[in-house]
C-alpha cells in the first residue's frame, strides 16, 4: 500500500472516535454506555491498522518507511513529516495494543465524566501515536507537549485525593524539561535552517554546540523516562492515576524518553553521546539499585510498581548507551516488555482495588483461595517483571547486560544487582497479596476476575509468552534500524573508548 496514507490514518483515525463521542447526548447512562462502545471499537481500529503497517513493513531497509510529507508552515519550512523505521515501528504497536485494553480496564472504574474520560484517552491516543512518527522537530513537539494535556485531565479529574498536587507535579517537572527542548529546536534551527529530522541526523554541529544541545534534549528526555534524580513525580502520579491511567503512563508514556534519546540525540549529537555516556552510566547505576532497595521498603503496591519502574527504565538507558548491538536492541525489548508488564501490574493493582478499595499490600492474603485465575495472571506478569527466562522480560534484559559488559564491565556488574534485589521486591508483594491464610473477612468472599477483566488479562499473558520465547519476531524488524544507528552515531570515527568513566 505505498500510496495509501495509511500511517496518517492510523494517528488521527482517534480524533475521528472523538469527534463520534462529542456527538453523543442523552441521558447520561446511555451517554455513558455508547462514549465506551465508540472509544472501544475506535481504538480496535487503529489498532487493526498499526498492524497492516507491521504486516506491510520491509524488514530489509534501514530507513523511514511509509513516509508521508507536506507543506504545513512553508515560511519556516516547516512540515508535515511522518514516517517510521523498526524502532518506532513497535513503540506505536505498543500504543496503539494498549489503548482498547486501557479502555476495558476503565470500564465499570470510571463512573462519572465518561464522556469526557474517552475523549482524553482518544486524544491521547493520537498525540502517542504521532511522537513515535514525526519526522520533523516542530511536529514531535507539538505532539509531546499535546500529550500532557489528557494525561493531566485524567490524573486531575479522574484521580484520587491527592490528585491535584500529583498533577501539577507531573506538569511542572515535564514542562521544564519541554522549554529547554524547544530552545534545543530553535537552535538548531537557526544554525541549519530546517527542522526535518532526517537532515538534522546529517547535520554536523561543531563539538561545543553539541554538548549544549545534548544538554538541552537531556533535561526533557530524562525527565519523561524518568531517570533518577528527576524521577520524584512518578510515584505520586501513580498513586493517585486511575487504573488505566497508570497503565498508560507506565506503558507508553515512559518510553517517550528512551525514543528521544534513540531518534535524536544518539544520531544528531554523536560525539557528545560518548562524551556524556560515564553520566548516564551513573545516573542509571544508580536508579537501578536506589529505587530497588526504595520499593522494598514500600507499602502500597502501586508505589512499589512505580518505583520498580523506575528501576527497569535503568537498563534501559544502560542499553542505549552502550552505542553496540546487543545493547541498544535490548533497551528496546525492555522498553515494550516493560510497557506490557507493567500495565498488567498496575491493572492487577485495579482488579483488588476495586473490590477492596484499598491499594496497601497489608490489607490483603491468601487471594489465591477465591482467586486462582487473578493469582495465575498475577505471577506471571510478577515474573515477567523480574526477568524470568521464557518470558518477555529476560531477553531484552540479558542483551541490556551483555551490551554493558562489552562496552563496560563495571557498570554490567553493578547493573547486575538490580536483577537481585528486582525478583526481592515483587516476590515479596506477590507473597503478602496472595499466599497465605485468608483471615480477613471481606476477603473471604471476593470474587475471582470476570470476564472483562479476563479479556483485559488475555492479551497480555500471550504477549508475555511470545516475546518469550520467540524474540526473533521483534528483532527482525528492529535489527537494521539499530545498525543504521550505530553506523550514524560510532560510524564516523568517535572514539568510543572514550565511553568508560
Amino acid at each position: 500500500m505505498p500510496e495509501f496514507p495509511i500511517l496518517t490514518l492510523t494517528i488521527f483515525l482517534p480524533l475521528a472516535g472523538v469527534v463520534l463521542v462529542f456527538m453523543i447526548n442523552g441521558e447520561e447512562e446511555i451517554v455513558a454506555r455508547n462514549a465506551r462502545n465508540v472509544a472501544l471499537w475506535t481504538s480496535g481500529m487503529t489498532f487493526a491498522l498499526s498492524l497492516l503497517l507491521w504486516l506491510d513493513f520491509d524488514e530489509r531497509l534501514t530507513g523511514f518507511q511509509f513516509v508521508q510529507q507536506s507543506p504545513w508552515i512553508p515560511t519556516f519550512g516547516i512540515t508535515y513529516h511522518v514516517g517510521i523505521d523498526g524502532i518506532s515501528l513497535f513503540l506505536i504497536l505498543l500504543t496503539t495494543f494498549l489503548t482498547p485494553l486501557c479502555i476495558l480496564a476503565s470500564w465499570d472504574a470510571i463512573k462519572d465524566r465518561v464522556k469526557e474520560y474517552m475523549v482524553a484517552f482518544l486524544f491521547m491516543e493520537t498525540t502517542m501515536v504521532g511522537v513515535f512518527s514525526a519526522l520533523d522537530f516542530v511536529l514531535f513537539y507539538v505532539f509531546y507537549e499535546a500529550m500532557l494535556v489528557p494525561m493531566f485531565l485524567i490524573i486531575g479529574v479522574w484521580g484520587g485525593p491527592g490528585r491535584i498536587y500529583a498533577t501539577f507535579k507531573f506538569f511542572l517537572f515535564t514542562l521544564a524539561g519541554s522549554v529547554l527542548l524547544l530552545l534545543a529546536i530553535l537552535a538548531m534551527y537557526f544554525e541549519t535552517g530546517t527542522t526535518d529530522v532526517p537532515t538534522l541526523m546529517n547535520a554536523d554541529f561543531d563539538f561545543d554546540m553539541q554538548r549544549w544541545l545534548w544538554v538541552a534534549m537531556f533535561a526533557s528526555f530524562a525527565v519523561k523516562v524518568p531517570m533518577w534524580p528527576v524521577h520524584t513525580w512518578l510515584p505520586d502520579a501513580h498513586v493517585e492515576a486511575p487504573t488505566a491511567g497508570s497503565m498508560v503512563l507506565a506503558g507508553v508514556l515512559l518510553k517517550i524518553g528512551g525514543y528521544g534519546f534513540l531518534r535524536f540525540s544518539l544520531p544528531m549529537l554523536p560525539e557528545a553521546t560518548v562524551f556524556f555516556t560515564p553520566l548516564i552510566y551513573t545516573l542509571s547505576v544508580v536508579a537501578v539499585i536506589y529505587t530497588s532497595l526504595v520499593a522494598l521498603a514500600q507499602e502500597d503496591m502501586k508505589k512499589l510498581i512505580a518505583y520498580s519502574s523506575v528501576a527497569h527504565m535503568g537498563f534501559v538507558t544502560i542499553g542505549i548507551f552502550t552505542l553496540n548491538t546487543q545493547g541498544i536492541e535490548g533497551a528496546i525489548l525492555v522498553m515494550l516488555s516493560h510497557g506490557f508488564v507493567s500495565a498488567a501490574l498496575f491493572f492487577c493493582v485495579g482488579v483488588v482495588y476495586e473490590r477492596v478499595h484499598s491499594r496497601m499490600i497489608s490489607r490483603y492474603g491468601g487471594l489465591v483461595h477465591r482467586m486462582p485465575v487473578y493469582a495465575f495472571c498475577f505471577l506471571l506478569f510478577t515474573l515477567a517483571s523480574v526477568g524470568l527466562p521464557g518470558t518477555s522480560g529476560f531477553v531484552g534484559e540479558f542483551l541490556s547486560l551483555v551490551g554493558a559488559y562489552q562496552a563496560n564491565t563495571w557498570v554490567a556488574a553493578l547493573a547486575t544487582i538490580g536483577i537481585v534485589l528486582g525478583p526481592a521486591y515483587m516476590l515479596w508483594l506477590y507473597r503478602r497479596v496472595v499466599f497465605g491464610k485468608l483471615t480477613k473477612p471481606d476477603l473471604a468472599a471476593i470474587l475471582d476476575c470476570n470476564r472483562r477483566e479476563i479479556l483485559t488479562f488475555a492479551p497480555m499473558v500471550v504477549l508475555v509468552i511470545v516475546m518469550g520465547v520467540y524474540p526473533e519476531l521483534f528483532l527482525s524488524a528492529i535489527r537494521p534500524s539499530v545498525a543504521n544507528l550505530i553506523a550514524q552515531t560510532v560510524g564516523s570515527g568517535i572514539d568510543t573508548a572514550a565511553m568508560i568513566p
